[in-house]
């Protein structure tokens, strides 16, 4: 039976990744940890009293004055969000649509192409330079030529490690006047924000995840810091109840208990220039400079060596088909064995 489905759906690639019980899963970005055991207790303890009956907290007021309170702000510049994935939707649906265009890096998060192709907005992909930096020039330029209503950065990006520099950032911000949302889901890694700009433009928009540096990929909560007006806009184009009180609980224990986490993600750091330095030691490997919890390497045996990986039980993310990525493959930081496990497969397939 054929159906009359929504005209361009045929077009829109559908986000997917190899499913698979790996022995070092290397392929998500996630944190290799678990939570911290007095965060697993907490978080445990405060679901015993949760009333399964009733809904959620609609205003997720509770989680809200605690991000409020850690960046000085009220809980009107506060949304939260089924991971920051679904605050970007937000964004492209709240300032995006027909005849509007939508701005952002490429290479860069698949979803921000398929977000503006949701939305019915016209995509204004900007090519990163060839060392994956990105020029504010072009940014700027194109936003004039297509009187962008909204651009989107990733910082530090993703899949390519690379960080935008501040002063880059604020000369985007000083030539256009759509909203700019800084995509800052690495940020722990890196730790420079574009926050301190929030007070002298107020078009700049803020969105983190609870995924990486807290380990929270399981819940999905992420959140966006804005100016008021932006935040009541947003909302209206949110789904009703839409963060669980089962995430709700456990975001808002693990706000709390943020400086617990710090450990690990200095653990990922270590692991990472770690793992960077033996990786570049291998000839006919390129590493490229990351500032987040994975590297981007490049070979020109990437599809034969993301084979090899697969066959090993390690999984990696393949992007050597990719546009702009030709012979590239993704590797999430892991625990030091998982690093050390990648690390030695890499080596004996290179040197065979």
């Amino acid at each position: 039976m054929m159906f009359d489905y929504r005209p361009g759906l045929e077009n829109i690639k559908s986000y997917s990744v190899e499913e698979k019980e790996w022995d070092s899963k290397l392929d998500a970005n996630e944190s290799p940890n678990n939570l911290p055991p007095l965060v697993h207790e907490r978080v445990i303890n405060q679901i015993e009293y949760m009333a399964f009956n009733r809904y959620p907290d609609i205003g997720m007021l509770d989680l809200r004055a605690l991000i409020a309170e850690a960046f000085a702000t009220t809980i009107q510049n506060i949304v939260i969000g089924n991971g920051s994935s679904e605050i970007l939707l937000a964004l492209c649906q709240t300032f995006g649509g027909p005849g509007r265009s939508i701005i952002f890096p490429t290479p860069s998060f698949s979803m921000y192409g398929i977000y503006t192709q949701l939305t019915d907005s016209q995509a204004v992909p900007v090519t990163l330079n060839e060392d994956f930096s990105l020029s504010p020039e072009k940014v700027v330029e194109a936003a004039e030529q297509s009187k962008a209503k909204l651009i989107i950065l990733c910082n530090p990006n993703n899949p390519t490690g690379t960080i935008i520099p501040q002063e880059d950032i604020e000369y985007i911000l000083s030539k256009v006047q759509c909203p700019v949302v800084v995509d800052e889901a690495y940020y722990e890694f890196y730790g420079k924000s574009a926050i301190s700009l929030m007070k002298k433009y107020d078009h700049l928009i803020v969105a983190r995840t609870l995924s990486k540096a807290y380990g929270l990929a399981a819940i999905r909560v992420g959140y966006m810091l804005s100016n008021a007006q932006s935040v009541s806009m947003v909302n209206k184009v949110m789904m009703p109840y839409h963060i669980n009180t089962l995430s709700l609980i456990t975001a808002q224990v693990v706000y709390q208990m943020r400086d617990e986490f710090m450990p690990i993600i200095g653990q990922i750091i270590e692991e990472r220039k770690r793992l960077a330095d033996s990786l570049s030691a291998i000839a006919g490997i390129t590493v490229y400079p990351s500032e987040t919890n994975f590297i981007l390497i490049k070979t020109e045996k990437a599809q034969k060596l993301s084979a090899y990986l697969s066959e090993k039980n390690i999984g990696i993310r393949d992007f050597s088909t990719a546009p702009l990525l030709i012979n590239c493959i993704r590797i999430t930081v892991g625990t030091p064995l998982e690093n050390d496990n990648v690390y030695k497969a890499i080596k004996t397939f290179m040197n065979e």
